[in-house]
């Protein structure tokens, strides 16, 4: 297989993420099959016009629909709003086409599952892009070692200020039928992900959501979640925008996860710091290269340093020659496509699968419900 058709649904930012990373392939993977963009679909009027013509597609389209028949199209991308991701999801597997879609996949656990039975026979691939980062795949092989020991416990914050403007457009990611249960979708997905991938299954938990800017203008038209729609009628908040919660994994450790999507004065401030019975190990997504560690048999008064990643840790050898050289998220998502195209030529798994993102659905779920209750809920396998 010496290319790869693709085509893309939905382009706003994501989606030009995603069509740019398919772009730079060649330069970072030169043994991957060559993705070649063949249609683009957005139903905003001359959306995918003005992509098709900036980034070199040979078609666009309004209707994602049109690439289901098209045989020159092997892989889509799909970065449409949660409410579309099942109804796309389904038919794009259903008509043969190995998938890349972006989380949570849909509004809940069920329509995760649905899209995960539709894509049992292709590929897959879901934007749990943190999971990428050099740094963190050198935490996991660390914690895997037990360079920390037996592990105790860990933070985990996904914090985010995009939302914290009170003139901040009442888009779709506000409304309950198509944004699902906000900032836990959103945000909390990212962090259930890398709770996963690092630590362990997650056995149970207990959760509180807040909805801190009720009411919201409604906006004029398409823009990104980054846009203001001032003087605008006023419509209702309908999902959250803060979790906190407690879990409990499988393995004994216990972890805290917050996410916000109003904090004002954090930008992107993602990150974890995991706690063993011999060490820690931080990360700070805003200093995606470098981990502060602390490891040895000192316990008490036991330093840190900073390590930085380098050659070796995941997949850094194909962007720098040498540790400290910076990497950036675009990066994150070039490595996405080189394992989802990775997948599609071998014909079985690299990264994160829809199978991530039922799991993850699952934990998500069980918060809901803890706050429904108010209580420990286990969560559903």
């Amino acid at each position: 297989m010496n290319t790869v058709g693709v085509g893309v649904v939905g382009f706003g930012w994501m989606g030009e993420v995603h069509t740019r990373a398919y772009q730079r392939i060649a330069q970072h993977y030169p043994d991957l099959p060559r993705p070649e963009l063949v249609a683009v679909a957005d139903p905003e009027p001359g959306r995918a016009g003005t992509a098709a013509d900036r980034h070199g597609f040979r078609m666009s389209t309004v209707d994602w629909r049109d690439l289901l028949e098209n045989q020159d199209i092997q892989a889509v991308s799909i970065t449409a709003p949660n409410f579309l991701h099942r109804e796309i999801g389904v038919a794009v597997a259903e008509a043969g086409k190995h998938i890349w879609i972006e989380k949570p996949v849909g509004l809940g656990t069920a329509d995760a599952e649905a899209v995960a039975a539709a894509a049992s026979q292709v590929q897959s691939a879901v934007g749990f892009n943190y999971r990428n980062a050099p740094a963190v795949a050198a935490a996991r092989e660390m914690i895997r070692h037990g360079d920390l020991g037996r592990l105790t416990h860990a933070r985990v914050r996904f914090l985010s200020d995009y939302a914290a403007h009170p003139q901040g457009a009442l888009s779709w990611r506000f409304e309950r039928h198509r944004g699902g249960n906000g900032v836990l979708g959103d945000l909390a997905s990212h962090g259930v992900d890398l709770i996963r991938y690092l630590l362990g299954e997650v056995g149970s938990v207990v959760a509180d959501t807040a909805v801190f800017i009720p009411q919201r203008p409604r906006p004029a038209g398409a823009g990104s979640h980054f846009a203001l729609a001032a003087g605008g009628d006023v419509g209702e908040v309908e999902n959250e925008d803060y979790l906190g919660c407690l879990l409990r994994l499988d393995g004994g450790a216990r972890v805290t996860l917050e996410a916000s999507r109003v904090s004002v004065g954090a930008q992107c401030a993602y990150g974890v710091e995991v706690h063993g019975t011999k060490g820690m190990l931080s990360w700070d997504f805003r200093r995606m290269g470098e981990l502060v560690v602390s490891t040895g048999e000192a316990y008490q008064n036991q330093s840190a340093s900073t390590v930085f990643a380098r050659p070796g840790d995941g997949e850094f050898g194909a962007f720098q020659p040498g540790a400290g050289i910076a990497m950036g998220y675009d990066d994150l998502k070039v490595i996405e496509a080189a394992r989802f195209l990775r997948s599609v030529a071998e014909g079985k798994p690299h990264g994160a699968t829809i199978e991530d993102t039922v799991s993850c659905a699952r934990v998500l779920d069980a918060m809901e419900a803890s706050v429904r209750t108010g209580t420990w809920v286990e969560v559903g396998r």
